[in-house]
């Protein structure tokens, strides 16, 4: 599968109030591995940035005052994305905006030219919930070099993107792996004899199984009704 992490900047909020997309960049990944195949645009948006804006992102009016506009990119942009796996920090806004101008331009939302869309935000929001899930946080969290990031450039937080992803898989992946090596391999596994052993069974009492049960759905609500335990523990 062929993933691309993408972002954008913007001159403002809301595309529907006339914003639009000044950046777009997106790194290619491949197995897991940066490719060192991207695509970086500065788009001149026809109109005014917000000051707001620049001071997140750092562009200014100026920057791209002589760059192409979207209608002289947007096929560009498609072929690059098409088929690939997108892989966005808060997808909902990204998207919106990319949506929004190929729609002006008579072309299809994003998700027809691609193979799917995942977003890290809620994929931070499922392993951390209730924590703060920014890009940044998710940085020191998982204790990646965010040093060189002056403003919130597309390109240098597309890189920062990639390892926040890569950290938020890296445990599925492992287990996965794990689970693969034990179906390829071959396992020879004695019985041992228990007949002569003395084992004393503590069985728990009612106090101690609702207890336990209320852990179990606890562990239900924050893994999203995921949890296997619970489902068990109803079914025995």
């Amino acid at each position: 599968m062929r993933q691309l992490i993408l972002d954008t900047e913007t001159t403002g909020l809301y595309p529907e109030k006339g914003h639009r997309i000044i950046e777009f960049a997106a790194l290619e990944m491949i197995d897991r591995k940066l490719t060192g195949n991207y695509l970086q645009l500065y788009i001149n948006p026809e109109r005014e940035i917000d000051a707001d804006a620049t001071k997140i992102h750092g562009i200014k009016n100026e920057d791209v005052i002589d760059k192409p506009v979207f209608a002289e990119l947007v096929e560009q942009i498609i072929e690059y994305i098409k088929d690939a796996e997108l892989i966005i920090h808060n997808a909902k806004f990204d998207l919106s905006f990319m949506d929004y101008q190929f729609k002006l331009h008579d072309y299809q939302p994003t998700q027809n030219y691609v193979k799917n869309i995942i977003d890290t935000l809620n994929m931070a929001r499922q392993k951390f919930p209730g924590g703060k899930n920014s890009l940044d946080a998710l940085c020191d969290k998982f204790n990646i070099d965010r040093s060189k990031r002056d403003y919130h450039g597309a390109l240098i937080d597309c890189a920062l993107l990639a390892d926040v992803y890569l950290a938020l898989t890296r445990e599925q992946i492992s287990l996965l792996a794990d689970e693969q090596n034990n179906i390829n391999s071959s396992i020879d596994f004695k019985q041992i004899d228990t007949s002569k052993l003395n084992l004393k069974i503590i069985k728990p009492n009612a106090e101690e199984l609702a207890l336990h049960n209320e852990y179990l759905k606890v562990l239900d609500k924050e893994s999203q009704g995921k949890s296997l335990w619970l489902k068990k523990s109803e079914n025995s």
